[in-house]
């Protein structure tokens, strides 16, 4: 059977901790599907509203004499230690169920990126709520804050979010996926840090999750990445009445494709480009960009918008 990663977005997850509690109970049944047909799972899961909350929080607590500010790396790490609970408690849960004796770990996972990176002198990654307009200003004078309005639902921190470099934890990754162990791993995109002369330092950035999942999937030689999305398949047209669903894409095809600007900035453009890299990166490995529900049915062709890097044999298109 083949090995995989599975990234898991950040909005899947819920707006308070005890709804992410009932929506990871339907994932790990999911992953734990997977597990039952012989495959090596990864998980990475998104994380930009927790780590916007969690910062948030700390600032209030800090600003009314409860507390202290925490840097945004150990917000990070925060976010990744309580979703990775979450995961971890309700995929050993299923396990259990199921009777399938394998381990579950979580792994606080740091990523080296560039110190020059140029997203450092241009911030875009949203994170956090939103805010209105007078307070987006209020924060940008008090605290230093680059906020845009996203997408008319108001106002939203935005942050660096430079491309990873190196998994540091990848040695640690691989040893437990080979003693059959499910990972979850890189949560948020992991922890950013950059190498100076001491080691390595965290920095206040947010690495772009689809980003690190390619990364991770190529350094640990895995045969599929798997991006989850709200929708069962990649569309171009999209919300218009000449939508079509993408089925089999190949690298020249997707690439024509955001040439015409058919994919969203900020949502489904960093899943093609991470889908696309890590074909192109070895043989034989392939991309699904679909829901996670139907990933038994992906791996076999029926469901999602599989990347490959030949021209398609067959139509690829669906209505």
């Amino acid at each position: 059977m083949s090995k995989m990663l599975i990234a898991l977005g950040g909005n899947a997850l819920g707006e308070t901790p005890r709804e992410q509690k009932i929506l990871v109970k339907e994932t790990a049944v999911s992953i734990v599907d997977l597990v039952e047909r012989g495959h090596q799972v990864v998980v990475v899961h998104g994380n930009g509203p927790q780590v916007g909350m969690i910062h948030s929080s700390m600032d209030y607590a800090a600003a009314n004499g409860e507390g202290t500010n925490m840097p945004f790396p150990e917000c990070g790490a925060m976010s990744q230690g309580y979703i990775g609970f979450h995961l971890q408690n309700a995929i050993q849960n299923e396990l259990t169920r199921r009777q399938v004796k394998r381990g579950v770990a979580t792994v606080v996972t740091q990523v080296e990126v560039d110190e020059q990176d140029q997203a450092f002198r241009n911030p875009t990654k949203p994170i956090g709520g939103f805010y209105s307009k007078e307070d987006a200003d209020r924060l940008t004078k008090e605290k230093g804050f680059t906020m845009i309005e996203d997408s008319g639902r108001g106002y939203r921190r935005v942050v660096p979010s430079p491309k990873p470099v190196a998994i540091v934890e990848q040695d640690q990754i691989a040893t437990l996926l080979d003693t059959h162990g499910i990972v979850i791993a890189a949560g948020g995109g992991g922890i950013p840090v950059i190498r100076t002369d001491e080691g390595l330092e965290g920095v206040s950035a947010v690495i772009d999750k689809d980003a690190a999942s390619n990364r991770l999937a190529q350094d640990l030689d895995l045969d599929y990445l798997f991006m989850l999305t709200a929708v069962e398949r990649v569309a171009v047209n999209f919300n218009t009445p000449n939508q079509r669903n993408l089925d089999r894409v190949s690298v020249k095809e997707a690439r024509d494709y955001i040439e015409d600007d058919q994919f969203p900035a900020g949502s489904m453009l960093p899943k093609v480009e991470a889908a696309l890299d890590f074909v192109e990166s070895a043989t034989g490995r392939r991309a699904i960009i679909g829901a996670l529900e139907k990933a038994t049915e992906a791996l076999n062709g029926k469901s999602g918008t599989t990347f490959f890097p030949e021209e398609s044999p067959v139509t690829n298109h669906t209505n």
